[in-house]
C-alpha cells in the first residue's frame, strides 16, 4: 500500500495493527525513542512550532504534507515502497531466485548486522548535530537542521521495524542498543567512527551532509538492491527522504566557498587575516575542513 495510516499510534503502510505482537512490541519501544529525542534531539527546540515535512505516502508524485509541529510531537513512523510483484534476485549465488521475503539462516547474522550499523548512524547524526541549532546562521538553516535531523530519526524507526519484525528477541534487543549508544561516549560509541566525531560548527555540519550523506546515499543505494526485500522497499523510501539531506550539504559548502571569493574578490587578497577580519572564512581553513570529512568519511 502506497497511503500511510495515521490513525494508528504508529504511522504506518505495513498494516502494522494486523500483527498485534509486532505493534506491541513497536509501541513499547516507542516511549524510549521519545525519551531519548528529548535527551539527545535537537537542544532547545522542543518547544518551536517547526515547518516540517511529514511523509503522508510513498507516491513519488506526492508523498510528503508541509505544516507547523513541535518536533517531539512529529509523527515518525513505518514506511515500505510498494512490493514489486515477482522480483528476482539480480546478482551472487542466488541470481535469478524470487527476492526473500524472510531471512534466511544462512544469512540472518550478515543482514541483522548491515541492518544495525545502518540503523544506528541515524541516531547518531542527530546527537552529532544537536547544539548547532543554538548557533544557526539563519532561520532557512536552521529549518534545514530540524528536518534532517526529524527524518533521521525517521530512518531509524525504519531499521528498528525491520528487526523487531524479522530477528525476534535478538532484533528487539538490537532496537534497545541503538538507544543506548551514544556518540563519542567512550565506554559505549557509536558503531561507526564517523558518527563519533563532533560536529561542532555549522561548517562541520554542511560538510557532514555533502560527504558523509553522499556516502549514505551510496549505501542505501545498495540496501534498496538487497535480496532481502523488506530491507530493499525499506530503504528506496529512505533514498527519497536523503535527497534533501544532500542537498543541504552541497548548497550549504557552495554558500559559505561562494562568499569567501567574493570577499577575495572585493579586497583584492587571499590573505587570511584579512578575509577573517572580513568575516568569512579563508580557503586554507575550508580545504582542512574538507580534508578532515572526506578522510573520517
Amino acid at each position: 500500500m502506497s497511503s500511510i495510516n495515521y490513525s494508528d499510534k504508529i504511522p504506518n503502510n505495513v498494516n502494522l495493527s494486523e500483527d498485534r505482537t509486532l505493534q506491541r512490541a513497536l509501541e513499547s519501544w516507542q516511549p524510549d525513542y521519545l525519551k531519548w529525542w528529548q535527551d539527545m534531539g535537537p537542544d532547545g527546540s522542543h518547544g518551536f512550532d517547526v515547518y516540517l515535512r511529514t511523509a503522508t505516502s510513498v507516491d513519488p508524485q506526492g508523498w510528503a504534507h508541509f505544516d507547523y509541529v513541535k518536533m517531539p510531537e512529529y509523527r515518525w513512523g513505518i514506511f515500505l515502497n510498494p512490493a514489486e510483484q515477482d522480483r528476482k534476485i539480480h546478482f551472487g549465488d542466488h541470481l535469478g531466485e524470487a527476492a526473500w521475503q524472510d531471512v534466511p539462516g544462512e544469512h540472518r547474522a550478515n543482514l541483522r548486522r548491515i541492518i544495525v550499523t545502518q540503523g544506528d548512524t541515524e541516531p547518531a547524526s542527530v546527537e552529532q548535530q544537536r547544539h548547532l541549532g543554538l548557533t544557526a546562521p539563519s532561520q532557512y538553516d536552521l529549518r534545514n537542521l530540524f528536518q534532517v535531523n526529524v527524518e533521521e530519526g525517521r530512518h531509524l524507526w525504519a531499521m528498528v521495524y525491520l528487526l523487531h519484525k524479522y530477528f525476534g528477541r535478538d532484533g528487539r534487543e538490537e532496537g534497545e542498543a541503538l538507544l543506548e549508544r551514544r556518540s563519542g561516549q567512550e565506554d559505549n560509541p557509536r558503531i561507526l567512527q564517523a558518527f563519533n566525531e563532533k560536529t561542532p560548527d555549522w561548517l562541520s555540519f554542511f560538510m557532514f551532509t555533502y560527504f558523509t550523506d553522499r556516502d549514505g546515499k551510496f549505501q542505501l543505494c545498495a540496501l534498496a538492491e538487497s535480496s532481502f526485500d523488506p530491507l530493499a522497499r525499506t530503504t528506496r523510501f529512505m533514498l527519497t527522504e536523503e535527497a534533501h539531506h544532500m542537498f543541504v550539504g552541497e548548497s550549504g559548502v557552495s554558500r559559505v566557498i561562494q562568499r569567501t571569493v567574493d570577499v577575495m574578490n572585493q579586497l583584492k587578497t587571499d590573505d587570511v587575516q584579512k578575509l577573517r577580519h572580513a568575516g568569512v572564512i579563508d580557503l586554507p581553513t575550508l580545504q582542512r575542513y574538507l580534508n578532515f570529512h572526506f578522510s573520517v568519511t
